[in-house]
């Protein structure tokens, strides 16, 4: 079911016609007095709604001998929580909620790069129960940073990669590939699938489409030069190849983050990694080939960079770059940078709030305070500094959408799913995926700037199931909560009020309305991933299709007239 919202306006201090940046650290009002102690490189954080309420909460990893500390948004306050997990005597890294069996709830899953992962199902009310044994997940020495999850196979369950790095030795560790059967269970197929069992000290991997086919690939960010980086590409075969080299995403880096965004709006996803020196802004080219732009765009940052993010902070239809770094290692250095984007380059503005921003910094996240639709972020420091919470304090009359989706036929959290908007023919794209970035987790809403029109042209979601929604003249101020499958549920008749199919959801006979039935020249049905079920060539005696042979489903009828127009319906057959 599709419902649409409004969650809150905002205004208005115009700055050169477009709005004065503006961010405060509002941790300690907002609730949240907590430090991440002093562990090695860092200790992940997630902006996530974990309760499914509509508000983005925060739940961070641990050092040694702490446990998971989870705060929940009432209304724009935080409070600490308990969610009776049992105590995690060990250092946490990176904390995914994902659901893992498509059951509407979020699970839990914790890395750590010392004792094990573990994996905790959500029973339902943040009830939980261990099952890291029975689900066939490694635990020990595999020594996990970071986790990224995406259904690379397409069947509709979200699959897991592991970002491996053993801190004690400089031995490379392997990464690991696992399957999810469907079941609660997940099948280590990393040989099969083609991963590199030995080129890895991997901090960070996300899933990501780099060439709009419908299959997850794969990019890992390696924290040693003599290692390279790595761009696996999917097959669609359950296989991947190695194409890091072809594709000059090989970066000899000391590589920290994979952080994904279009930043130049061109419908190809880019990727940034961080680096002990400049930073790279991997420019899709659309041929599975990327240039670094870093430096001609002006956000190489130059400094120890670790987690990145990409958001709209201005709302003006274009993505910004904050970077999170570290001092320790040269003080004369950037601690952090908060770029923002004009026509395809970046730049620090004099003034965005991010006064004495000079903390030893590593997880950075996207989610919504207020729910206001400008995008806020929480950063995590070292050396027992309490977190910041970067509250989006910008006066900006632009306009905004914010969009969450739910798979069906795809996975529930519609992981892998592209996002177009258009704004008077202008696009702009979004991803979604769970993992990305250093060690954190992003909200599961999908942000976009409408600057100043107050309604987009259309709003499309491309599935991982293959499957399309699409939305036309969308007003602006608003949450959209789309599930997969809404947009052509009752017949939009947009293009051919002419024809018409019913009933929908249908049982065994499909009925064909038209003005004139000898006008139909043929009659095709698929399934939504493409798959031809039958055609009828001539149809112009036919008023009815009997479909009581197709099993249970979404599929997609297309009626072409002796005029060559063609019209599409998605049906549901129950």
């Amino acid at each position: 079911m599709k419902t649409f919202y409004t969650t809150g306006l905002f205004v208005l201090i115009c700055f050169s016609a477009i709005g004065q940046i503006t961010f405060s650290n509002n941790a300690t009002s907002l609730g949240i007095n907590h430090t991440c102690g002093t562990p090695y490189l860092g200790s992940g954080v997630s902006f996530y709604d974990f309760d499914n309420d509509g508000w983005d909460d925060l739940s961070f990893a641990s050092d040694d001998g702490q446990e998971i500390v989870f705060y929940k948004n009432n209304n724009g306050v935080f409070n600490l929580i308990d969610l009776n997990l049992p105590t995690l005597n060990r250092p946490t890294k990176q904390i995914n909620w994902v659901d893992i069996d498509n059951d509407g709830d979020k699970d839990l899953f914790v890395t750590s790069n010392t004792q094990g992962n573990k994996l905790f199902e959500n029973t339902g009310n943040l009830s939980f129960n261990d099952i890291t044994a029975s689900s066939g997940l490694h635990t020990q020495n595999i020594f996990t940073n970071g986790a990224a999850w995406g259904d690379y196979d397409n069947d509709g369950y979200l699959d897991l990669y592991l970002s491996n790095k053993d801190i004690t030795t400089a031995t490379t560790t392997p990464n690991y590939l696992f399957k999810n059967n469907g079941d609660g269970t997940f099948t280590n197929v990393s040989i099969s699938a083609g991963i590199d069992p030995f080129k890895h000290q991997t901090f960070c991997s996300v899933f990501l489409d780099i060439n709009n086919d419908g299959w997850l690939d794969i990019y890992s960010s390696t924290d040693k030069a003599y290692i390279l980086n790595q761009l696996y590409r999917n097959n669609g075969d359950g296989t991947f190849s190695d194409i890091s080299a072809f594709s000059n995403t090989d970066l000899a880096f000391n590589a920290m983050t994979t952080t994904v965004g279009d930043y130049n709006n061109d419908g190809w996803i880019d990727i940034y990694v961080t680096n002990t020196g400049n930073s790279a802004l991997l420019l899709n080219n659309g041929n599975e080939t990327f240039t670094d732009m870093a430096v001609a765009t002006g956000c190489e940052f130059g400094s120890t960079g670790w987690g990145a993010i990409f958001l709209d902070v201005d709302n003006d239809t274009d993505l910004d770059l904050y970077v999170s770094g570290s001092l320790y290692l040269n003080p004369v250095l950037n601690s952090a940078a908060f770029y923002e984007q004009s026509n395809g380059n970046f730049s620090i503005p004099s003034s965005a709030g991010f006064y004495n921003d000079e903390f030893n910094s590593y997880c950075n996240a996207i989610g919504d305070i207020n729910n206001d639709g400008f995008p806020d972020f929480v950063v995590t420091n070292s050396s027992d500094q309490n977190i910041c919470i970067w509250s989006n304090e910008t006066t900006s009359s632009n306009n905004w959408l914010k969009i969450n989706l739910e798979g069906t036929l795809s996975n529930r959290d519609a992981i892998g799913s592209k996002i177009e908007i258009s704004i008077n023919g202008e696009k702009q794209f979004r991803f979604t995926h769970c993992g990305e970035g250093y060690m954190s987790q992003n909200s599961g809403s999908e942000f976009f700037g409408l600057g100043t029109h107050a309604q987009a042209d259309y709003v499309k979601i491309l599935w991982p199931s293959g499957a399309q929604d699409i939305f036309y003249n969308v007003n602006a101020n608003q949450t959209l909560n789309i599930t997969e499958g809404d947009s052509l549920l009752s017949v939009q008749e947009l293009n051919a009020p002419s024809l018409s199919i019913y009933p929908n959801p249908v049982g065994n006979q499909l009925f064909i309305s038209s003005r004139s039935h000898s006008d139909i020249k043929s009659i095709s049905i698929s399934d939504l991933k493409g798959k031809h079920i039958f055609e009828v060539q001539n149809g112009s005696n036919i008023e009815s299709l009997d479909v009581s042979q197709l099993e249970s489903g979404m599929y997609l009828i297309s009626i072409v007239t002796h005029q060559s127009s063609s019209t599409v319906f998605k049906f549901i057959k129950n």
